[in-house]
């Protein structure tokens, strides 16, 4: 039985989801014919203040998206006409989705990560591979046992990846930089395939959902913090003398020009490489995207609080960050690609992020429960049945592919639409830029 935990997770839900695939869009098919269904006051996994989960999805009578599919097909269209494929990042992929940043926790471990990396591959979606992985446990060698390395997750993906589909992403930290990470990856022979098929990114870690402000953490016996001594801060945070002890590493220092810089840097060492920042879900979250993405970054990836699956303080896991509605209300319109995490596992509260300006989402903690769940096809049935609902939800919007969803899609309790032009106002100052 598994010992890994979300307590603070719809983690039952996801793992039925693992285990049963598309049934699970629907209620218990036991009550069918013997109870009566209608809207439920509260979603059983939503948090109260959270503006995504507050959101509702707002159909329209009429669709001229809907009449012009019909045209096209010469029929009436149906919810498994909606297109999903997308482009994340400069990397093509299946579905407005991708394997979040797992780095060298002890919750990932060697199995899940790689049975994660295996069925990312064969779904087709892009797989960002997280801080820290070859400093802590090396970069690894083909002919050896290296799954727990960094290049054991990369075969793992590509061996199972779709032709043309996905894409491997790793990222990049102040630790991660100085054991050449990139430089690494960039010259493996057995990485070339990806690189050529233009199917490698590299993503620059300035910040994370879990504590931003900080940077990554991890819990190390006494023996392993001695061989990582010089590359991170050791602290005994636990007890001295005790066997456990906190390794904690830098958060990097940027300012606008360093920022601009770096991703200029990236650009010309790696002109092959699509180029990703991973930002925190700070207060100035839209200025440092518009920074990437002046420089030329292919995509800027936000976690909002809500995001993580690695070891942070109580007080930042409760206290810190901006939620991810409020970054994706700051950020607005944008000129690229919008990548963003942060409790995503169902179908509805991705549309709603895509509505809001997101290019894809992220799957973390939900990714990790479905392979721990079923490590041969966990993720796939999640995935499906995430899928499902995005073309259900989709087509009911009168849309016939993800990217045509737009902030008309999305209500927030208190606003207030009137006339046949749809002239808004919004009574949350949280929201007031939503329309």
């Amino acid at each position: 039985m598994s010992v890994l935990r979300a307590r603070a997770f719809p983690e039952a839900a996801v793992r039925v989801r693992a285990s049963t695939g598309t049934a699970e869009a629907f209620p218990d098919l036991c009550g069918y014919g013997r109870e009566l269904y209608g809207s439920a006051p509260v979603h059983p996994a939503a948090i109260p203040g959270d503006m995504i989960d507050e959101l509702r999805l707002v159909p329209p009578v009429f669709v001229p998206q809907r009449l012009a599919k019909l045209i096209d097909l010469t029929r009436e269209p149906v919810y498994r006409d909606v297109r999903l494929d997308t482009v994340v990042g400069g990397l093509p992929s299946t579905l407005p989705l991708y394997l979040s940043a797992f780095g060298s926790t002890q919750a990932v471990g060697v199995d899940l990560g790689v049975a994660a990396s295996r069925q990312a591959g064969r779904l087709g979606i892009p797989m960002v591979i997280g801080e820290n992985v070859t400093p802590v446990n090396g970069y690894g060698r083909i002919e050896e046992d290296t799954q727990r390395s960094m290049l054991g997750r990369i075969v793992a993906y590509a061996e199972h990846a779709l032709d043309g589909c996905g894409g491997v992403v790793v990222q990049q930290s102040t630790e991660d930089a100085d054991a050449e990470v990139w430089n690494l990856v960039y010259s493996d022979p057995n990485v070339q395939a990806l690189l050529e098929s233009g199917r490698l990114a590299f993503e620059l870690k300035v910040g994370q959902g879990a504590k931003p402000g900080l940077g990554g953490m991890t819990v190390l016996d006494v023996s392993a913090a001695a061989r990582l001594a010089d590359s991170y801060t050791i602290d005994p945070v636990f007890g001295a003398g005790g066997n456990t002890l906190l390794r904690s590493s830098s958060p990097g220092t940027f300012t606008e020009e360093i920022l601009r810089r770096q991703v200029l840097l990236m650009r010309n060492n790696y002109p092959r490489a699509r180029i990703w920042i991973k930002l925190p879900p700070a207060r100035d979250v839209a200025e440092a995207a518009l920074v990437a993405w002046e420089a030329g970054a292919d995509a800027v990836t936000v976690d909002g609080a809500e995001g993580g699956t690695g070891w942070a303080p109580v007080s930042f896991l409760q206290h810190v960050g901006l939620p991810l509605g409020e970054c994706l209300r700051r950020i607005g319109d944008h000129p690229s690609c919008l990548l963003v995490s942060g409790r995503m596992w169902e179908g509805a509260r991705v549309a709603k992020c895509l509505a809001l300006g997101a290019n894809a989402v992220g799957l973390g903690r939900a990714a990790l429960l479905a392979v721990d769940t079923d490590a041969e096809n966990g993720l796939v049935n999640l995935v499906q049945c995430l899928s499902l609902e995005l073309q259900m939800l989709t087509s009911a919007l009168g849309k016939y592919h993800v990217s045509a969803l737009t902030q008309e899609d999305v209500w927030f309790p208190g606003q207030n639409v009137a006339g046949r032009r749809g002239v808004v106002s919004m009574l949350s100052p949280n929201t007031s830029d939503l329309e």
